[in-house]
């Protein structure tokens, strides 16, 4: 017999004969055991080894802790007793009181074990087993949820699996049950006959998520059974069945793919049913007009190579209220598009594809544009002129419609630009730029709007301008912080320039704002050009103290010539002195956020437009207001973007540490006053929300309630209520 002391633990552990001391490895150079211990009694005759004192053994890159281990080397059985813990090389960790194990310590029977996870989920169970990386537990329970509190005391996990049989699958990464139910906050709920999940380790696996529950006035009881199916390391899709009371099911899928050069996905629900008008309610001739109900969507990004990259979205539905019906989207219009971009240091080239499918009642499918191909070139040359960057651009448009005009466009356009600081410390930037037009239209009668249509056939265009821009920086300290005042000054030159007999087709929504108050032109896209001469005028402010930051910018410009402009009136831009716009930001650290967005009367003070964001409080409760006032008097005939007045109010408040109550709103305060044609009485709901929520680290449980208030088509007014359960780490 041989005894070792703990001193001999200060030596490095090495490769020694039979018989082991502690602090050494031992076996055959296929199975080698790495362990130490306080104390080790080897009897030669019955080849018995016995360690005690904080056993560590090591092998195979599994990880032995105990009190107490007896080694047999000739059968290679190892009993762990006393708070016995064993790692695996994936980290997952068991816990138990007494094990036997063979010498390479990956299989064996524990007693009293839990099995603590990589992920932090915990199976317990009175009796376990682990044979090639197979563990089965007996009377079993597995839950993800904290075990201890914040005090480190012991308490019940919020919810939990308990069954007869548990089986973790390591091949498959899956966690099997039988004879399974859950219980949650210490109340069994809910039997669970064959359930199985992922184990949370890299790779996941197939399985039923959690499922949706909900109740709207247009569809009824909602239920909806998703099921994950993981077809590759790169590959995957969900399988959603929704269950309707009142109409007929409908099927969700969606696939994704990941790729060496990018990744793309693929969505849609399917269903059957009647489609009704949406300027309509359902009638008894259109419930009887049933035929298949869906939307597909795709989007994706592939990097071809360090310059080249293409960017594809999708968008179709079978009937314009399709998406409202099922809650699926609120959007009015659905764009689709694909975009071939090279993108370099000094060059950007984009080829792209665009069609447009509208949702709103004033929409005109054949009125619809399709844009192709859409192509934007743009050279930056690195060797300067006159000290100044130059930059050229190329651009062609072909637009077709089947029931509208047909528009193509073609430019050539360069810009010169300088910047330089005087010796008084102001920003001088001069600007020279010229451009080219090339139009052709037909069937220019079918476009509505007589100013947006253009001459028949084939015309052409010069643009030329000239602009200075002068800005002067003031910086000084205030209140502890600094302040920065800058006035500015800009004049823009421009040649009389063709519009009213070129197409319009990208620059019809036009109001003047700060964002483009010093543009050197004010339109939205190309087929419009400001021509004139102008001088603008404004200033910005900004102050910087502790936690506090407050930007406001404010201006005004006055064209030369007392020429009719032909930016509409309304717009603020019609007279020869404009609307005065600005925009104030107040931050105070992350607590309060607000934007004011202004323009005012030059006549006589009112509020053209008047627009408030306003953020307040933390990540956990916070409160939100917006309001919206446009009052600009546009003729309807010619811009299809009315006034409105609305307020938007929204808000959650945590409580309780766990517990949440939220809450948005939407009133629309259009009147007769702000937009003639509206039914408006000066207020009107849209849609409101409430609803609470209990959030903690292992589950999530949700009830909210929406009304909506307008009825499109077989979309009614009415409520919905959504009841959410999700089961942190339970699926993928």
């Amino acid at each position: 017999m041989l005894s070792a002391s703990a001193a001999a633990l200060a030596q490095s552990p090495a490769p020694v004969p039979a018989p082991p001391a502690a602090g050494v490895s031992a076996g055959t150079a296929e199975r080698r055991v790495n362990f130490t211990a306080d104390q080790l009694i080897y009897e030669s005759e019955s080849d018995l080894v016995t360690v005690s004192g904080n056993v560590q053994m090591l092998s195979e890159g599994n990880n032995l802790r105990a009190e107490r281990v007896v080694w047999n080397r000739r059968s290679g059985e190892v009993r762990a007793e006393s708070d016995v813990r064993i790692t695996n090389p994936q980290g997952d960790t068991v816990y138990g009181d007494s094990i036997v194990l063979t010498d390479t310590l990956r299989d064996g029977v524990i007693d009293n074990l839990l099995l603590v996870l990589e992920d932090g989920g915990r199976l317990a169970a009175q009796r376990g087993e682990r044979r090639d990386g197979y563990t089965t537990l007996n009377r079993a329970a597995y839950s993800p949820c904290a075990v201890v509190d914040e005090n480190g005391c012991p308490k019940d996990p919020t919810w939990k699996i308990t069954a007869v049989r548990v089986t973790h699958d390591p091949v498959r990464n899956r966690i099997r049950y039988q004879g399974a139910s859950l219980s949650l906050f210490g109340a069994p709920i809910l039997a669970l006959p064959g359930l199985s999940h992922p184990d949370g380790s890299e790779g996941g696996g197939s399985g039923l998520l959690v499922p949706d529950l909900r109740f709207s006035r247009s569809n009824g009881l909602e239920l909806s059974f998703p099921y994950y199916l993981k077809l590759a390391p790169n590959r995957d899709a969900t399988i959603t069945p929704h269950l309707y009371s009142d109409v007929l099911p409908m099927l969700e899928g969606r696939y994704r793919h990941l790729t060496e050069l990018g990744a793309f996905q693929v969505g849609g629900f399917v269903t059957h049913g009647s489609r009704v008008r949406i300027d309509s309610e359902a009638s008894e001739e259109e419930l009887r007009n049933r035929g298949i109900r869906g939307y597909l969507e795709a989007n994706g990004r592939f990097q071809l190579n360090p310059l080249w990259s293409v960017t594809a979205q999708g968008r179709y539905v079978t009937d314009r209220t399709f998406l409202r019906r099922y809650d699926i989207s609120r959007d009015d219009r659905l764009r689709s598009v694909i975009d071939a971009e090279r993108i370099s240091e000094n060059s950007y080239i984009s080829i792209a594809g665009w069609a447009f499918q509208g949702l709103r009642i004033t929409d005109v499918a054949g009125q619809q544009p399709i844009v192709l191909p859409a192509v934007d070139a743009r050279f930056l040359f690195a060797d300067p002129l006159l000290g100044g960057r130059v930059e050229l651009q190329a651009n062609s448009l072909a637009i077709l419609r089947t029931e509208g005009q047909d528009t193509q466009r073609a430019f050539a356009a360069a810009r010169w630009e300088r910047r330089s600081i005087t010796g008084l410390g102001q920003e001088l930037t001069l600007t020279a730029y010229g451009r080219g037009d090339i139009y052709h239209a037909n069937d220019t009668l079918l476009t509505p709007t007589t100013i947006y249509r253009g001459e028949e056939g084939w015309s052409a265009r010069a643009i030329g301008a000239l602009a200075a821009d002068l800005r002067w920086p003031l910086v000084g300290p205030l209140f502890g912080g600094t302040q920065r005042l800058t006035p500015r000054l800009q004049l823009v030159a421009t040649a009389p320039t063709k519009n009213l007999e070129i197409p319009n087709e990208d620059a019809r929504s036009v109001d003047l704002e700060d964002s483009n108050l010093f543009a050197l032109n004010r339109f939205p896209g190309y087929d419009r050009w400001e021509d004139g001469s102008r001088v603008t005028y404004g200033v910005d402010y900004a102050l910087d103290l502790p936690r506090i930051a407050i930007r406001t910018t404010v201006g005004q410009s006055y064209r030369l010539d007392d020429k009719r402009a032909i930016l509409p009136p309304g717009t603020g831009l019609d007279e020869q002195f404009s609307d005065i716009v600005g925009r104030t930001t107040v931050k105070y650290g992350r607590r309060l956020s607000l934007v004011h967005r202004f323009r005012i009367d030059k006549d006589n003070a009112t509020l053209r437009r008047n627009e408030i964001d306003l953020v307040f409080g933390g990540r956990q409760t916070y409160a939100t207001l917006g309001y919206l006032r446009l009052d600009r008097d546009i003729d309807p005939a010619i811009e299809d973007l009315r006034d409105r007045e609305e307020i938007r109010l929204g808000g959650r408040v945590r409580f309780a540490r766990y517990w949440s109550v939220f809450g948005s709103a939407v009133v629309d305060l259009t009147s007769q006053r702000e937009d003639p044609t509206t039914d408006a009485d000066n207020f009107e709901p849209v849609r409101h929300r409430l609803g609470f929520a209990y959030d903690d680290d292992c589950i999530e449980i949700g009830v909210t309630w929406r009304r909506d208030y307008e009825t499109t088509g077989d979309f009614r007014r009415g409520n919905t209520f959504l009841f959410r359960v999700a089961l942190k780490n339970l699926g993928r």
